[in-house]
Parts: C-alpha cells; structure tokens; sequence
C-alpha cells in the first residue's frame, strides 16, 4: 500500500476533516521537511487533495514512521508501508508525546529545517521545550497541543499560501498591547511546494502552525453561559435576574472588550470604506446563500421572504459601511474568562471561507451578530435537546437570551461610543446571514438542533 493509499484511507474519518460528503478522487503527498530523523522519523508533509467533483485541497499532515508498535499509540495508527529500508508503521505524529517537543525545540532556536521555518515572537522567551504535550479534544478544525500549563500549539491543517489571520492578528494585537489575547510565543510557516508567481517570483509562506501562553486556568464563555442557563432552569419560577446564576454582567463585560479588541484592530490594521453600490453586492450574496439554503433545508422556503426583505433593507441603506479586519467567526466558544478578563481566540476566520476572504476587512458588526447568535444557542440548546415543549422554560430562554444580548451591546456602546443596536438594518442583516447560515450546518450536522436557528428566524421577523 502507499501512503496516498494510507492517506485517502484516514484524512475523511479525522475530526478536523472539513470536507465530509465531498467524494475523493487522488492525493499528492509532498514532505516539507523532517523534524526527527532515524526511528521513528518524523515529517511533516502536505497532502493535495483532489475530489470527483474537481476541486482541490491541501491539508496538512505531519506523520510518524516506526518500526515498532507502542501501545500507547494503538489509536494514531495509519497503517503500514513497505519501503526500501523495510516496513515501517505509520502513525500520526501530533498523538506521540515523545517527538512533538521537537515542534518547540525548533521555535525555540529559530530553524529552517527543510521548506519549513520556526519563528519565535521577538520579545518573549519561555518557550517550555522539556515539557511534554496532550491533544485537546475540543478542536474542530485543526489540532492543539498544549505542553504543561504554559504554552499551546495549533497546528493548521487546511494550508494556503499566505498568512494565516489567526497569526497576523495575534501578532498585531500583540503589537498594540491588548489585554484580550494570550501572548503569541511564535509561528511556523512553510515554502509551498508548487506556489511560485509569475517570474519565478515565490508566494510568501503558508502558515503551519501558532505557538501562545496557555491560559490553563481561563473558563470557556460558552461552559459559563451553559451553566448559567442550567442555573435559570433549575428555578423554573424566577426570572433571569433573579438567578445566582445570572450571566448578564459578564456578558456586558464581554461586549467592552470586544469593543476594544476592534479598536485595536482598527489602530494598527488597514481600515476603510463599502460603497453604497458594494453594500448592495454584499445583499445579493445574503440573499444568493439564502436560495440555496432553501435547496438544503426546504422548510426554510416560508420564512425565505421575510429573510429576503431584511436583504433588501440592506441593498436599499444607501449609505458607506466602515470596514476592518475583525474575529470573523465570534462566539462563546471563542472566548475565554480568565482572573483579569475576557480573552478573544481563534481569529482564523470561517474555516470553509478561502485565504483571501478571511483577511478581508468586514463590518466589526459581524461579530456583533455572531456573538448574539452564541446567546440564542447557549440560551435554547438545552430546551431544544431536553424539554422541547416546555412552555414555561422557552418563555425563560428568551427572557435569558434578550437581557445577555442587550447587556452584550450595552457593554460594547460603553468601550466604543455606538451602540450596535442602532445600526439596525446592518445589524439584522449580519444576524440574519449567520441564522442561514446555522440552518445549513445543523441540517447537514446536528438536525436535532436544527430548531434553534429555524425559531430565530420567526423572533428576527417578530422584532
């Protein structure tokens, strides 16, 4: 077998995989660089996908090879594959504690081991290359190592020439001393084999991986608002601000440093203007993923018209909309509560958007929007899973989610100076997109949820 064979075998079945349903028909496998030699050996290479219905997509797998079985690494197996040396096993090499201190070891010398190349942030130091690394479990599109409680690697696994966002924008608030990121410690990048523009000149690297501080105390926003919730149904009888449990004035104090988060984005990243004629264009790209949308889930087609006007609305404003680089995929799981604050991750965008339009400026009022989706869910998934027809607890998950999306906006007008809510027809818009959106993915990935994002649409029209 060769490890393209082994390769279109294991990457569909892999948790961070982002094109389930999509039909394989090739692979190309080129190695970038090795970052341990002899047994096992350890390489990173990229894997080029190519599907049967001709599009195409580089991912990123580094791999182990062995001549021995561990059991400790049962679970990374691939498979085996005959070389001229003899055969050896294949394992993922992102599950072996023992070889991904090399990750670190190179950031922290700054090496050039093949096409691959180790960036250390300028600045900072106490890159932790004795200590040994663990997966999270809760990544979806890439793969996290976190070595001891100092430091976390995130390993990309989609690969595009260009730099990733989720860097450049850690960098650049790094830069301006914002108190809302974890410290970025360094990145790797990659020359992409195949990516030289025209006379002969190179593509700048593909971004492989990001190293920051750990913050193994911090609380996740989307645990904190789920328990605040559980908290609020557990008293069926009061209301939410009534509740121990209440989570509006960390919800206030989340719209504050989102505010300034875009603030800085907007002192140290570029800034600008959509036309009024660019606004309407952005419209007729809401209401085109609405049409199909309405191919997917058909019981969107009665709600289309309403979500439609909201589009027209917007194509109708007639006035510039300020843009800049902002999150592009905000939500409580993005967020975490930490002893001094709140802290913003994952600024890499919408995995399933290409390179370009993840680092393109937006409407700091998508964020707005996705954030106050995140309370709707946190709010309605447990009601949607557990008490679908509870009359009285749906009454108090609308009641939770308007008082943490007012004390969200509330929070994010007192750091900015413009309320969001008074953008209203942009604002609805942005909402409106992302329920859409939420629509096609809970079809396709979780239906029982699907509820959450089809009842929204109905409150959109009622407000």
């Amino acid at each position: 077998m060769t490890l393209e064979d082994l390769l279109l075998a294991w990457i569909p079945h892999q948790r961070w995989y982002g094109d389930k349903g999509r039909e394989t028909a090739g692979a190309e496998v080129q190695t970038l660089g090795c970052l341990a030699e002899g047994d096992p050996e350890v390489c990173v290479h990229l894997v080029a996908l190519e599907f049967a219905d001709g599009g195409r997509q580089t991912y990123q797998v580094p791999l182990e090879y062995r001549g021995d079985s561990p059991d400790t690494l049962a679970h990374a197996l691939l498979g085996e594959l005959d070389t001229p040396s003899g055969t050896r096993l294949v394992f993922d090499a992102l599950a072996d504690k023992e070889v991904t201190g090399a990750w670190l070891r190179h950031l922290a010398h700054g090496s050039v081991v093949g096409d691959m190349s180790f960036h250390p942030e300028s600045g900072t130091d106490g890159i932790p290359v004795d200590e040994a690394s663990i997966v999270m479990q809760g990544e979806q599109s890439n793969t996290s190592l976190v070595y001891g409680t100092e430091a976390i690697l995130k390993v990309y696994r989609k690969v595009a020439p260009g730099v990733n966002p989720d860097i450049e924008i850690h960098a650049a608030l790094h830069r301006a001393g914002s108190l809302h990121i974890a410290m970025p410690l360094g990145w790797v990048g990659g020359r992409l084999p195949g990516t030289e523009g025209a006379g002969g000149a190179e593509v700048p690297e593909g971004s492989l991986a990001m190293l920051s501080r750990f913050l193994p105390t911090a609380t996740e926003g989307w645990e904190m608002a789920k328990t605040s919730v559980r908290d609020l149904y557990a008293e069926a009888d009061l209301h939410a601000d009534e509740v121990g449990g209440d989570f509006a004035a960390e919800s206030m104090r989340l719209g504050m440093a989102t505010a300034e988060v875009h603030a800085d984005l907007a002192r140290v990243l570029p800034t600008g203007t959509m036309s009024p004629d660019e606004v309407a264009r952005m419209a007729d790209g809401m209401r085109r993923r609405t049409d199909e949308a309405v191919e997917v889930v058909p019981d969107l087609a009665e709600r289309a018209s309403t979500i439609r006007e909201a589009f027209d609305d917007l194509a109708d404003l007639g006035a510039e909309v300020a843009v800049q680089r902002v999150h592009g995929d905000y939500h409580l799981g993005q967020v975490l509560r930490t002893d001094h604050g709140w802290v913003l991750l994952d600024f890499e965008g919408e995995p399933a958007r290409s390179l370009a339009e993840r680092r393109a400026p937006a409407s700091p009022l998508k964020d707005v929007a996705g954030m106050l989706r995140s309370f709707d869910y946190a709010a309605r998934h447990l009601l949607v899973l557990d008490h679908p027809h509870d009359a009285q607890l749906e009454y108090r998950a609308t009641e939770w989610a308007d008082r943490n999306r007012a004390a969200f906006c509330e929070g994010y007008a007192k750091a900015s100076g413009e309320d969001p809510r008074e953008a209203e027809v942009l604002l609805r818009a942005f909402e409106l997109d992302k329920i859409v959106y939420e629509v096609v993915y809970e079809a396709r990935n979780r239906p029982t949820w699907l509820p959450i994002p089809m009842s929204a649409v109905d409150r959109l029209a009622d407000r």
